[in-house]
């Protein structure tokens, strides 16, 4: 299985793709703008048919492609917490860059806490992270020791918990329950920025000093 990183703009908006080359399917994970040509090329260039898109969370720079897969009729899932950002994309112009052209996305499935979804044929585990928005949701691969995290946890930081429907101390408590609980060898792949670990950010990240493993101080 192949793993494609594409930084997007506005603001630098990590999305996805993996492929897998021998059944000839890909996934996605997050739709930011220009998500939709980035994965038409690797879609041709590795002969792959996308299964779906599994959105993080529904901010605005996560989702402005996902009309596009839409259109597509490619599946979309989100956690249901997140709804009207996603069709309502609209009522988050107060914290976004001006001139952006909006549409309206439709999820087609639900990302439930706990949940374990077959994706490209592994077992992925939703984990329902909220804080950064109350639909926040992180994609754990058992079998191949990542994470797909969105805005819940970075390199040396965290989301940001300043806009509507956020709270740092509920996502400070979902990175404790959901995120350190996970094997210190567990790969991080963030909504923004490079890519990490759960014991490099346990033993480092300012914001978790003090947390030892599974999130106990």
């Amino acid at each position: 299985m192949k793993l494609r990183i594409f930084e997007l703009p506005p603001i630098g908006t990590n999305a996805y793709l993996l492929i897998d080359e021998e059944e000839g399917n890909a996934a996605l994970f997050d739709a930011p703008y220009g998500a939709s040509d980035e994965v038409d090329r690797q879609l041709e260039r590795f002969n792959a048919k996308l299964e779906g898109v599994w959105l993080t969370h529904g901010h605005w720079d996560h989702i402005l492609d996902v009309h596009r897969f839409n259109a597509k009729d490619v599946p979309v899932w989100a956690h249901e917490a997140d709804s009207f950002l996603i069709q309502h994309p609209e009522s988050m112009m107060d914290y976004m860059i001006p001139g952006i052209q909006l549409h309206p996305g439709k999820i087609d499935r639900f990302a439930e806490e706990g949940s374990v979804l077959t994706i490209l044929g592994h077992e992925v585990e939703v984990r329902h992270v909220p804080g950064h928005s109350q639909g926040s949701v992180a994609y754990v691969f058992g079998n191949g020791g990542f994470v797909i995290s969105g805005d819940v946890v970075f390199a040396g930081s965290v989301g940001r918990t300043d806009l509507p429907g956020c709270d740092h101390e509920t996502l400070m408590r979902s990175i404790r329950t959901q995120i350190l609980t996970l094997d210190d060898s567990f790969v991080i792949y963030p909504g923004h920025g490079p890519r990490t670990t759960v014991a490099h950010e346990r033993a480092l990240n300012p914001f978790l000093q003090g947390f030892g493993r599974y999130g106990t101080r």
